[in-house]
């Protein structure tokens, strides 16, 4: 039985992934595979033929993905820009990921999927992946890889240990992501893809104040 990446970590699935038939070995997992998982609560994604589980989130992770989930979705409504949605939520990047199941993504009006669509096929306007100890390779190389190459047109990572957020965007002419900027407490996020977006960084945190 072959393994299942989490991070950095290699490590066992569920039992009853354990017990199934057959699996393919790391790197040539494809989507038929995928769909034979069990529905075991586990978030499993395939990028470049490798299988990925996430963890359970812990409470900073939750609470940092549902306030920038809520606060791009109330500016997005406002504007009529698009959608905002979150894991889990299928997107396939042809030959590179099929699935990925970004923390937040926002997809343009003109691209948002029909109802009843259970799955977005190419790359959203802007992804948010938030950091956790166990997803930190994940997030900050192989996903940040595979949505450069996908040329998803700005990715944020947000990180609820440093309380700060980057914000990678790729150039029109060119096939790599370049920082657009740094943000920590006290400073306001802002975005290429949406502009007149002001997102105070302190505000997607938890904030531990003094008893």
């Amino acid at each position: 039985m072959s393994r299942v990446k989490s991070g950095m970590t290699m490590i066992f699935p569920s039992a009853s992934l354990e017990t199934t038939s057959t699996w393919p070995t790391q790197g040539e997992w494809t989507y038929a595979d995928y769909l034979r998982l069990p529905d075991d609560g586990q978030r499993y994604e395939v990028i470049e033929g490798v299988l990925y589980v996430v963890n359970a989130p812990s409470y900073e992770y939750q609470y940092t993905t549902t306030k920038i989930a809520s606060k791009l979705e109330q500016f997005v409504d406002a504007s009529q820009a698009g959608v905002v949605l979150t894991a889990p939520f299928e997107v396939h990047l042809p030959d590179i990921a099929q699935p990925v199941q970004p923390d937040v993504l926002f997809i343009p009006a003109d691209k948002q999927p029909e109802a009843g669509a259970q799955i977005f096929t190419g790359a959203p306007a802007l992804i948010v992946e938030v950091l956790s100890p166990s997803r930190l390779r994940l997030d900050q190389h192989i996903k940040f890889g595979a949505y450069e190459q996908a040329r998803v047109r700005e990715y944020w990572i947000a990180d609820p240990k440093t309380r700060s957020v980057i914000v990678y965007i790729l150039p029109q002419d060119s096939r790599e992501y370049a920082v657009s900027g740094q943000f920590a407490p006290g400073e306001i996020i802002q975005s290429a893809i949406l502009p007149g977006l002001q997102l105070a960084v302190e505000s997607i945190f938890v904030h531990r104040g003094t008893p």
